[in-house]
């Protein structure tokens, strides 16, 4: 499959189903697990934008923002067989490229070799090791 015929699309919304399998696709099932939820947080982002080969579900990115200062890059998924073919830049790009004049770009991700370099290569590094290395990030999951 060459990326000449990937699709990415912002006016895209997939059905439930494409969501929950591609979520699971790549292992993300707490987010399977109450259907309901995903499709909401979907509904409730900023900026969506998928990846596509005709008719199949691809990837996906999503945003949440203020539109002025801050960006929270929230999910960047590519289906397994598809990673490191350059879906996932083209998604965060696309899903950012509306906000390229906010400051604050920010996202969290498991602490996984593939994933850190993935996202140094966008430009991002950890919190520690930003500016003089005093900024401090806080998050906080209340069990559902």
């Amino acid at each position: 499959m060459s990326s000449h015929e990937i699709v990415i699309s912002a006016d895209d919304r997939p059905s439930l189903e494409e969501l929950v399998g591609l979520y699971d696709a790549v292992g993300w099932s707490s987010y399977t697990t109450a259907p309901e939820v995903l499709e909401a947080a979907i509904e409730g982002s900023s900026r969506v934008v998928t990846a596509r080969y005709g008719e199949d579900l691809l990837g996906l990115a999503r945003v949440l923002t203020d539109g002025a200062s801050i960006v929270y890059l929230q999910d960047v998924l590519v289906r397994p067989e598809l990673q490191r073919e350059g879906v996932g830049r083209a998604l965060v790009h696309a899903a950012l490229e509306p906000y390229a004049h906010c400051r604050q770009k920010v996202l969290m991700t498991d602490d996984e070799p593939r994933q850190r370099s993935f996202y140094e290569s966008l430009g991002y590094q950890e919190i520690r090791d930003h500016g003089d290395g005093r900024l401090r990030a806080f998050v906080r999951f209340d069990e559902t």
